[in-house]
């Protein structure tokens, strides 16, 4: 379809949560507490790895990343959808739209990549101990990580200027609570399947390539863990991977569900379900569930408190 007799929308209005007015206070409650855990348990996490020199190694350099990633997820994300929960008009124009979404997506393509360093990390760790510090320098986890940034970039960058080249005619009501490629397409007026063809071959490559690297690492930690001798030992090392491995799956399950099946762009009522895990629960859960069953970053927020009572009792 062409522009032809329909004239370009500039602004939009994100119609998502519209269907429950009775409970808008409660949903706005809701999830403005999640944001604000989610904020204080993320950049508290980031403060922490920064402030302690024992925390300056690979694996807690790629939490703190992944931390400030989920950070600015949420940052992209809820804000506006707590406002719009009040406003009368619910307006985003179109650059506002590009903005958000491109920051969602380079947050969501940069956790993967740090998931797939940190599954890595965690398999060096456990199935080669002894070559773990000439397995993963410092080097390797800095290189790792900025690669992890350049890639998010590039393919935030991809979608955000191919969404450019769409007109948008067909309505200016967007059935989601934020900016999102696919209730995008939905509104175009210009064929997007160059867009949809982006989308599968450069996240669906980076989604595969991460994927893969998670599944071989936790499969080789696994079969590690599995021939120790100590069942304690055994336990206590599948309970933490069960946590780590559960976050894993559900973050890459609603992604691969969201973008990646091929019917993704008609069945719109699937979106605001899914879009809330990867957007609201994971960057909720994963300072939580990549932190406070770590003995040794409980140890430094024990140490930390016991310094403030110390400060506050001397006063």
């Amino acid at each position: 379809m062409t522009k032809g007799n329909h004239s370009q929308s500039t602004e939009f209005i994100l119609m998502g949560f519209t269907d429950h007015p009775n409970i808008k206070t409660f949903l706005f409650s809701m999830f403005f507490v999640i944001y604000l855990i989610t904020m204080v348990g993320n950049l508290g996490l980031v403060a922490l790895i920064v402030r302690e020199r024992r925390l300056h190694t690979p694996m807690y350099i790629f939490l703190g990343n992944l931390a400030l990633m989920d950070s600015c997820c949420s940052c992209a994300i809820t804000p506006k959808m707590l406002e719009n929960f009040f406003s009368e008009d619910r307006m985003i124009s179109l650059y506002e739209c590009m903005a958000q979404f491109y920051f969602l997506c380079l947050a969501e393509s940069t956790d993967c990549c740090l998931l797939a360093a940190m599954a890595y990390d965690r398999y060096v760790a456990i199935c080669h101990p002894l070559q773990y510090h000439s397995m993963m320098s410092k080097k390797l986890c800095i290189q790792m990580t900025i690669g992890s940034y350049i890639a998010g970039i590039l393919h935030s960058m991809i979608h955000t200027v191919l969404l450019l080249r769409l007109s948008f005619c067909r309505s200016h009501q967007i059935n989601h609570f934020f900016c999102d490629v696919l209730p995008l397409y939905r509104l175009s007026c210009v064929d997007p399947y160059i867009n949809e063809l982006m989308i599968f071959i450069f996240s669906g490559s980076l989604q595969s390539f991460t994927i893969t690297i998670v599944l071989i690492s936790y499969l080789c930690i696994l079969y590690t863990i599995f021939k120790m001798q100590s069942k304690e030992g055994r336990g206590k090392a599948l309970s933490t991977c069960a946590s780590h491995f559960l976050s894993v799956s559900i973050f890459y399950g609603s992604l691969l569900f969201m973008y990646i099946r091929p019917s993704s762009v008609e069945e719109q009522d699937k979106d605001i379900p899914v879009a809330i895990f990867y957007t609201l629960v994971i960057p909720l859960l994963n300072p939580f569930i990549y932190s406070l069953r770590n003995k040794e970053v409980i140890n430094v927020i024990k140490k930390i408190f016991k310094k403030t009572k110390s400060h506050i009792t001397q006063k």
